[in-house]
């Protein structure tokens, strides 16, 4: 097919998330390390892994030969039997993961995971009330749309989902203050509540797509004491921030402390194939012993998921992925400081392991940002537009520009890409400053 009929095709048939069908598809031929080319040739920097979630770039071959080797003794059976690879994998993410975590439940992404863990956290405690941050993402499903608390979740929320409820998180650059003041307010909002009425507390351990925000050390730490004191489970929402791209397994082991659960998708699989789930500690695991657990998807555990899986854990481990990612990152951190420096529409450059973000504004001193909060704009569109067109391809919310290359990337590639990243904020620059 042609580049055209692909697009026509695409644009009469397909209905694409978080858009209207007035859009205006890339069509892609194929992919290769951490670059993706278009029907016409044109290659791009995936400075994005995609949705932050191809985390080993294309064409990893020992990921791709583990699917074909699972094709050929059977690409699914369901959920209940039991088989080498959906064992294996449990066992080793268990066994990433760390601490007290006993087993695994499989789905087949992000959302569905912390759909799940939803339903254990509030079948477990038998309490109602849920708490999650302003700035986060966990889903589109009725349950994990709900605990987001960006402008997402608007269309999700009704009378029949309720309980659902938010706190701010320790944004430093907006917000200020040090991580004993955000969790003083939120310990009087668990009060004024009522702690016994609260299942548990859902966050991001680093904030994905709403801006890489990092929490000042203490934060977490603080906050599994608060959840602990008060009989709270504490789910880390690890969908976008494990697997490497922080420079650890898991974001939340940064700060030393251990959640109730963990909700996990993308870099599992580097996502070859679809698959997410939840890792339980051994007191909840414990708590389904005798107990039913009233949550079931068709594709749990699918096969050839499961096989991508393990392949990839692998690929991680033997090639020392999430070590090289602390190293890289030091250059990644500085690359991104450079732009800061350079350009008056950078407020604030973020960065843990290889998951950055600069945020954009209008005015340095204010810190008015480039385009209000939760409003339809035309201005970031363009950004990425202009930034897509000089083969770097990324994509953000609101004010900010997010970028989390593939793990593999090298510094080489790094310092070749930035450019075009340079010559974007440059064309803001003069903008606002006319």
């Amino acid at each position: 097919m042609t580049k055209d009929e692909i697009v026509a095709l695409d644009r009469q048939y397909n209905q694409h998330p978080w858009l209207s069908g007035k859009v205006s598809p890339l069509a892609v031929a194929r992919g290769e390390g951490i670059y993706f080319y278009d029907c016409d040739g044109k290659r791009y920097a995936d400075m994005s892994c995609q949705l932050s979630c191809n985390n080993l770039g294309f064409s990893i071959v020992p990921i791709q030969e583990a699917i074909k080797a699972q094709l050929d003794r059977f690409a699914y059976i369901g959920p209940a039997h039991a088989f080498e690879t959906k064992s294996v994998l449990a066992q080793k993410l268990v066994q990433l993961a760390r601490g007290d975590f006993a087993k695994v439940f499989f789905t087949l992404g992000g959302s569905d995971a912390n759909e799940a863990a939803l339903n254990m956290a509030r079948t477990v405690t038998g309490r109602p009330k849920i708490l999650s941050r302003y700035r986060s993402y966990h889903g589109s499903t009725l349950g994990s749309g709900n605990i987001s608390g960006d402008p997402r979740r608007f269309a999700l929320e009704n009378p029949a989902a309720n309980g659902f409820l938010k706190f701010f998180d320790p944004y430093c650059y907006r917000g200020g203050g040090s991580a004993e003041t955000y969790l003083a307010q939120l310990e009087e909002q668990i009060l004024y509540e009522g702690a016994e009425q609260i299942a548990a507390v859902f966050v991001e351990p680093v904030t994905g797509a709403n801006g890489v925000i990092i929490p000042p050390d203490g934060y977490l730490q603080s906050l599994r004491a608060l959840t602990k004191k008060y009989g709270i489970l504490l789910v880390c929402d690890e969908v976008m921030a494990g697997f490497g791209r922080t420079g650890k397994a898991f974001a939340h082991q940064h700060w030393g402390i251990e959640p109730d659960m963990i909700t996990f998708a993308k870099g599992v699989t580097a996502s070859y194939m679809p698959l997410g789930g939840v890792l339980l500690s051994k007191q909840i695991a414990d708590s389904y012993q005798e107990k039913v657990f009233q949550f079931g998807l068709t594709y749990s555990g699918h096969a050839l998921a499961c096989a991508a899986g393990v392949a990839t854990l692998e690929y991680y481990a033997e090639n020392a992925i999430f070590e090289r990612v602390t190293e890289i990152g030091k250059t990644f951190a500085a690359l991104l400081a450079e732009q800061k420096a350079k350009h008056p529409c950078v407020g604030d450059a973020r960065s843990i392991g290889l998951f950055g973000a600069l945020e954009l504004v209008k005015d340095r001193d204010t810190k008015e940002p480039l385009v209000p909060y939760g409003q339809p704009n035309t201005t970031m569109p363009r950004v990425f537009a202009m930034l897509r067109e000089r083969g770097f391809s990324t994509y953000g919310r609101e004010n900010n520009i997010n970028i989390t290359p593939p793990l593999i990337i090298t510094e080489a590639q790094l310092r070749e890409a930035f450019p075009a990243l340079d010559e974007v904020l440059s064309i803001i620059d003069k903008e606002l400053a006319i």
